[in-house]
């Protein structure tokens, strides 16, 4: 049954957590004529939704219960490229492989370009395809965070910023936000690994975060590959347009989050140790300023797929997170079956019973 049964008027929403799955839910619930509220402690996409690669790839987990979801939101994304311009958000396909490469740095050895590698031409041993610009994409997620907010406040709705303490579930389950409730037909919690935070006893999923960092460099011109590396730590580097290049790797072991989001520590050994691999993968990068470094915490449950659902201990409540490293990836297809689900009581883009709360 939907949160609105019986309702004339659409259901008053109330989304916790202003990253990409909050602000994609948002977004299909107000073109559905919801209103919805965002809470978020502190700016849109504050966290991993704001430090992410936003490497988009359409069948990576085909033959998993993701599958599904990641194809539905794939296309997704393309269409929110054409609504909201692929250069407002930089969406682009592009190409990927993996390429093996000397564990020995590449020092004064004479570049090289295997065949189908683009730019990485320093140390190379071998390489396979991964995929190509039919099944794979990139999209920036601070700025499609942002736009997603955008169209929601177009659309009536608003971003809140404040911090959630409490939510009491019900009937009419209402939000405590920095010492006053806030009614609303449905709540949603996507707070990644916050999550835990607001727990109590809804029910809800323990909620590990991941830590990764990631440099910004520079490029001379834009790079059109992805490369997944094997070698050297098996660091991912994702080009991005306008010359733009996104180095990450080396990930803590997940656990609870005590970090607070905004101000996630960037430990500065990581950074120049991305950096410095960088730098020793290819002549484009030998020379290229870093111009940011940066971490995140991405979500995980432990049986490593999402949970997407109402929670089965707490009425009127429901939950997005777990992700993991696909959160840009599948944020709007989660996003729009929450939607459908909130509206009409069932999602019909893609189904999100593997997602079930009631897993747990």
């Amino acid at each position: 049954m939907s949160a609105a049964a019986g309702a004339s008027a659409p259901p008053r929403v109330l989304i916790c957590g202003g990253g990409i799955i909050g602000a994609s839910t948002a977004y299909y619930l107000s073109k559905r004529g919801c209103k919805p509220i965002i809470v978020e402690r502190c700016e849109i996409a504050a966290a991993a939704s704001g430090k992410a690669g936003g490497f988009l790839a359409k069948d990576w987990n085909d033959g998993s219960p993701v599958g599904p979801l990641t194809r539905a939101s794939y296309d997704l994304h393309k269409e929110l490229a054409e609504e909201f311009g692929a250069d407002t958000i930089d969406y682009r396909t592009l190409s990927c492989i993996a390429v093996a490469v000397a564990e020995r740095p590449a020092g004064s050895a004479t570049p090289k370009k295997l065949q189908g590698v683009d730019w990485a031409d320093l140390g190379a041993r071998g390489s396979r395809p991964m995929g190509d610009e039919s099944t794979i994409a990139q999209v920036h997620p601070h700025k499609l965070t942002s736009a997603l907010a955008r169209a929601v406040r177009d659309a009536g709705g608003e971003v809140r910023i404040g911090t959630v303490q409490e939510i009491e579930p019900g009937g009419t389950p209402r939000v405590r936000v920095d010492g006053a409730w806030m009614d609303a037909d449905a709540v949603i919690v996507a707070m990644g690994p916050w999550t835990n935070h607001v727990a109590g006893s809804l029910g809800l999923p323990p909620v590990l975060g991941q830590k990764y960092h990631s440099v910004l460099m520079q490029a001379e011109r834009t790079l059109d590959q992805a490369v997944f590396f094997q070698g050297k730590g098996d660091p991912e580097v994702y080009p991005r347009p306008r010359g733009e290049v996104y180095v990450t790797g080396f990930p803590d072991a997940p656990g609870l989050v005590k970090e607070m989001p905004g101000a996630v520590e960037v430990r500065a050994e990581v950074a120049n140790r991305l950096e410095s691999v960088g730098r020793e993968l290819s002549t484009e990068l030998r020379d290229a300023p870093r111009t940011k470094a940066q971490s995140c915490h991405l979500p995980i449950c432990s049986d490593g797929m999402p949970v997407i659902g109402p929670l089965p201990k707490a009425p009127g409540v429901f939950v997005a997170t777990g992700h993991s490293c696909w959160g840009i990836l599948n944020a709007p297809a989660t996003g729009k079956a929450l939607a459908e689900l909130i509206i009409d009581g069932k999602a019909s883009c893609v189904s999100i019973d593997a997602f079930a709360p009631g897993r747990f």
